[in-house]
């Protein structure tokens, strides 16, 4: 990866373990973020450093990650982040409800490593791919 790509990925938990282990499998590939909460995700997502992923948690208290992602996708500046649910439940209408809202993937607890591993390189790089194509759309311009 080019040294001006953007590798940072959000992860969004209440609970601190998944936190950690998610971290633990990711931080030697990529930047990581982490919010215990929605609305320290809503914030870090909105950073002029915002991640090239969010790993978001569904139940989460106060603010669900149905409402976060709500809220990411009204932000022109957050709304292109590519999200992946990463819950418990595994329901088909939590999936319905997810992938209409703009989610691009769900991994499901308890997770494979190498699943976790292979869902966050295949979006980190097609979001990497679209930032290049829009750079060279403005370069054009």
């Amino acid at each position: 990866m080019a040294q001006d790509e953007n590798t940072t990925v959000l992860i969004v938990d209440d609970e601190p373990a998944n936190v950690v282990l998610l971290d633990a499998i990711l931080s030697p590939l990529y930047n990581i973020l982490a919010a215990t909460n929605g609305e320290e995700a809503l914030e870090l997502a909105s950073d002029p450093t915002s991640p090239c992923l969010i790993l978001l948690d569904i139940m989460m208290p106060k603010m669900d990650g149905f409402e976060v992602i709500r809220q990411l996708k009204k932000n022109p500046q957050t709304r292109d982040i590519p999200t992946i649910f990463v819950t418990a439940k595994a329901f088909d209408k939590d999936e319905e409800l997810g992938f209409s809202l703009g989610a691009v993937d769900f991994i499901i607890k308890p997770f494979n490593i190498n699943t976790v591993i292979s869902k966050v390189a295949i979006h980190v790089e097609y979001y990497q791919q679209r930032q290049y194509m829009k750079s060279l759309v403005k370069k054009g311009s």
